[in-house]
């Protein structure tokens, strides 16, 4: 029994000495190392750059809608079949056409009672009812209404004028522009004095409907010569300028003849 119990006692004594005073061994985990000589090469960390990407501020477009315009309407006057009128001189002429230059018809005592059936496409005359159907200036009347709500009838059912026995109208006519102006000339048609209604009386008779400020205008001109001037007519009318000549002697007229119109 002794001989079993020295053994076992040399061993546990050799155990213990080797727990309290020898050296332990250097341990290779790298948990418990806190000093940078101490870490091997393949334990250092690489930083890697990471590349910034931007993504651009999308640009704002703004789209300006613009505010609605009112736009204009025009109505059109309605169109009434006659007005009643009086005249407001001594004494009115009422003359064959919608214009001072032509043939004088009868005349119209102040404060005479009429009916208007009609009126010009471009000017302020106006078509007096009755057995002698004839024209009369509106500046010289007291309408009942609005002498621009009348029908049109002149170019129309109104422009034919008497037929003189006498004298034709001229065969032709030729027109030529300068700026606005356009002289007109046409064939000379003589008429003796004896065929004259008075003094005052002018051989031809000129129609215009001529362009100013946008709007077609009529006019009637009067000449004893082969010729005459239009002062002014514009571009910008919808509609183009045109005229006619006629000859004018106190029992009617000879023509039209048509004026070849230079556009501006």
């Amino acid at each position: 029994m002794k001989k079993i119990l020295l053994p076992i006692f040399l061993v546990l004594t050799t155990l213990s000495c080797s727990v309290t005073g020898g050296t332990a061994p250097a341990s290779s985990s790298p948990e418990v190392e806190s000093s940078p000589a101490s870490i091997a090469p393949t334990d250092i960390f690489t930083a890697t750059t990471i590349p910034e990407t931007f993504t651009p501020i999308p640009t704002l477009t703004f789209t300006l809608t613009p505010l609605p315009t009112d736009t204009p309407t025009f109505t059109p006057l309605p169109v009434v079949d006659s007005l009643k009128a009086r005249t407001t001189p001594d004494l009115l002429s009422c003359r064959y056409g919608p214009g001072a230059e032509y043939l004088y018809l009868y005349a119209l005592v102040k404060g005479a009672n009429i009916k208007l059936i009609g009126r010009t496409d471009a000017n302020n005359w106006v078509w007096v009812d009755g057995k002698n159907k004839c024209w009369v200036n509106s500046k010289f009347l007291e309408v009942e209404g609005d002498w621009k709500m009348l029908p049109i009838v002149y170019p129309g059912i109104a422009d034919k004028l008497p037929v003189s026995p006498y004298f034709p109208g001229p065969r032709w006519a030729n027109a030529k522009r300068e700026g606005n102006s356009v002289r007109i000339d046409w064939e000379e048609v003589p008429i003796s004095p004896g065929k004259y209604e008075d003094e005052n009386m002018h051989q031809y008779i000129i129609e215009v409907w001529r362009c100013e400020k946008g709007q077609i205008i009529f006019e009637t001109l009067g000449t004893n010569f082969p010729f005459i001037t239009v002062e002014n007519d514009e571009e910008g009318c919808t509609v183009p300028s045109y005229g006619k000549v006629y000859v004018q002697e106190k029992h009617g007229y000879g023509g039209p003849v048509k004026v070849p119109w230079p556009q501006p």
